[in-house]
């Protein structure tokens, strides 16, 4: 990197499309010596629908809207214009924010490659998958040519490692949370009933069927507010019936990204019940971040990533034990000090560990260290 030269450094990454998100952009763009582009789709499709681009912070990086071939086809999607719009820029380093199986992985590294540019991929992967050809041949390659890696977790960069990775690695979660904006409410709610919040997928591998069946034999006046959507809602809203409990069980349909805070602060607790499956396990549960930075005692259970995020900040029980799930949730219900001192720790986890600063900060040296070429 020359002298007083900023460094430039383009990030590609279709997760950007959601507003919250890209306030890690604005942290990096606001480190010394870095000038930031952000490539992203117009919008992305997944099993919550269609992600279209919030536009929520944009301050002090440029942000490029560039088309995407194969949307919603999470091995197979491109960006048809990126060797072209790399040639512009002319970065010495490129961030691609995607596993390093996939064809956008690939056709990224590619062109970072023709334009002279150092490249690391990012990757939450925690199940030693095996893909068949072309996959496994993509994943090979970009394994042998990428300058960097970042994992998410520990466990994730176990995987890399495991298969055959041998170069720069750092453990770096993808996205934090800004604690200005996720943060606890003045004063603590009265309420009637204690909330029990979840956001995210309504798929079964979130266990939520559990926690359905654990807070009806909770011995409070409780509710339950599910924010999202997905395949199991019928299910769960038919569980919820069979138990006689369905006026209790409230399901908030998709929340914006910028009004997550809010929703987070009607909480008494929040919960991830999630339980692994043969091709799939937690590989962080980023809710868990957002709602202990809003002051939310969180609960999870001990499947992936879950203890390592929420660490001794939370109540965390076997995964698939209805019973461990309701005694976490009683404690709380019974224990308003309890409720009180997990908050205040939760709290204190994501400012040490979770915020979009230091996750930047973090994301930066990387970049500093794959400019200059030092360690």
């Amino acid at each position: 990197m020359e002298l007083n030269r900023p460094l430039r450094v383009v990030i590609i990454s279709k997760a950007l499309v959601v507003g919250s998100y890209q306030r890690k952009l604005e942290e990096i763009a606001a480190q010394p010596g870095i000038e930031l582009t952000a490539i992203v789709p117009p919008a992305w499709q997944d099993a919550r629908g269609l992600l279209t681009l919030e536009r929520a912070h944009t301050q002090g990086y440029r942000l490029l809207v560039e088309p995407i071939r194969f949307n919603g086809n999470f091995h197979l999607h491109y960006y048809p214009t990126l060797l072209q719009r790399l040639a512009e820029i002319r970065p010495q380093v490129v961030h691609i924010d995607e596993e390093p199986y996939n064809f956008a992985t690939f056709h990224a590294l590619r062109a970072a490659r023709m334009a002279g540019a150092k490249s690391l991929f990012f990757s939450w992967q925690n199940i030693a998958r095996r893909y068949p050809p072309p996959f496994a041949w993509l994943e090979r390659w970009v394994l042998n040519h990428v300058d960097h890696a970042i994992a998410g977790t520990d466990e994730s960069a176990q995987i890399w490692r495991t298969k055959g990775y041998e170069g720069p690695l750092s453990v770096i979660p993808q996205f934090g949370v800004d604690p200005r904006i996720f943060s606890p409410a003045p004063e603590p709610p009265q309420r009637e009933h204690f909330v029990i919040g979840y956001a995210g997928r309504l798929v079964p591998e979130k266990g939520l069927d559990l926690l359905i069946k654990a807070a009806a034999r909770l011995d409070s006046r409780w509710l339950i507010s599910l924010a999202g959507d997905g395949p199991e809602r019928e299910a769960l809203a038919g569980l919820a019936g069979i138990l006689n409990i369905g006026g209790s069980v409230r399901f908030e349909g998709a929340i914006p990204s910028t009004a997550m805070p809010d929703w987070y602060r009607g909480l008494d607790a929040l919960v991830l019940p999630s339980r692994t499956l043969p091709n799939w396990k937690e590989q962080f549960g980023r809710l868990l971040v957002e709602g202990m930075a809003c002051g939310v005692p969180v609960i999870g259970a001990r499947s992936g990533a879950i203890p390592e995020v929420i660490g001794e900040a939370g109540l965390t029980f076997d995964e698939g034990d209805t019973d461990g799930l309701l005694a976490c949730l009683q404690s709380l219900v019974d224990h308003p000090k309890l409720r009180q001192q997990l908050a205040k720790a939760g709290r204190q986890r994501v400012i040490a560990h979770y915020t979009q600063r230091e996750i930047a900060r973090q994301t930066v040296e990387v970049y500093r260290q794959l400019g200059t070429g030092k360690p």
